[in-house]
């Protein structure tokens, strides 16, 4: 069982340090990070990159900049120094991929107008990203969260927004969680092609035990993740496959013995 591309994100072993986690990757056999920009900015950029080195640990992606529409659940709204913080971390721990979320609906802007706000910060970050070696992923969030989180919820409309740009500075992002469900799915990864530059993988527990700490271990729920899958690789994606939970229970779990399970299920329940 191959666990090359196996990537495992910072939220699923919440309740790690970031040098637990490092550590704890290394010692399972996995390979890929990824990071998020709070924990790595507490350690510290130079020596998050040295303990990732130290370790053989590559960074997947960064979560996360955005919230264009200045609607953030989290408070602050639109930070453009925040953005370009979170660009600098990334290329400072090796990473190329730094993930967006859209930000939520504003009272005094309709959705087609939010979207276009999304398209105009993203266009306002792009240079200072590309020179730093920095893609941006669009990535489209479940449509229970547009209110407060992403106007962009299908992978058409992130397409939308993505394709204004040159692939080589702005791409999409695909999660499981977030776009099982919509039944452009297949054409719409079809249609991305190249522009897929990062791929997250979770289950969808039925009953949902909660809109945003509900995500369950690949092979827990109901998506055909091996299909989405096959899909994303056809449509040319060959990198890195994180696995990302949002779930009290499985954070309350001892990280070791999640890792262990996610390690021991990857062929059968994200591969096929």
């Amino acid at each position: 069982m191959s666990v090359e591309r196996l990537g495992i994100n910072q939220i699923t072993v919440k309740n790690w340090t970031l040098e637990e986690t490092v550590r704890g990757l290394a010692r399972h056999g996995i390979g890929w990070l990824g990071a998020w920009a709070g924990p790595v900015e507490e350690y510290g950029a130079d020596r998050a990159a040295t303990l990732l080195r130290d370790h053989g640990v590559r960074v997947s992606s960064v979560c996360r900049a955005g919230f264009f529409t200045g609607r953030n659940p989290d408070g602050g709204g639109l930070d453009h120094a925040a953005n370009r913080r979170a660009v600098d971390l990334t290329a400072a721990i090796g990473g190329d991929v730094l993930y967006l979320v859209s930000g939520g609906v504003r009272d005094d802007l309709d959705l087609p107008r939010a979207r276009a706000a999304v398209a105009e910060g993203i266009a306002g970050l792009v240079p200072y990203a590309a020179s730093a070696g920095v893609r941006l992923a669009v990535e489209p969030l479940h449509p229970m969260m547009c209110a407060e989180r992403s106007v962009t919820v299908t992978l058409g409309q992130s397409l939308d927004i993505v394709e204004q740009f040159e692939p080589a500075h702005v791409g999409l992002a695909v999660d499981t969680y977030n776009v099982w469900w919509d039944p452009g799915l297949h054409p719409s990864l079809a249609r991305a092609g190249e522009r897929i530059i990062g791929y997250q993988v979770c289950d969808w527990l039925v009953p949902q035990p909660h809109p945003t700490f509900g995500r369950g271990l690949p092979g827990d729920g109901a998506i055909d993740i091996p299909s989405i899958t096959r899909a994303v690789d056809a449509a040319g994606y060959t990198g890195p496959i994180e696995v990302e939970i949002f779930n009290e229970e499985v954070w309350a779990r001892d990280p070791d013995e999640v890792l262990a399970g996610v390690v021991a299920g990857f062929a059968r329940h994200v591969l096929g």
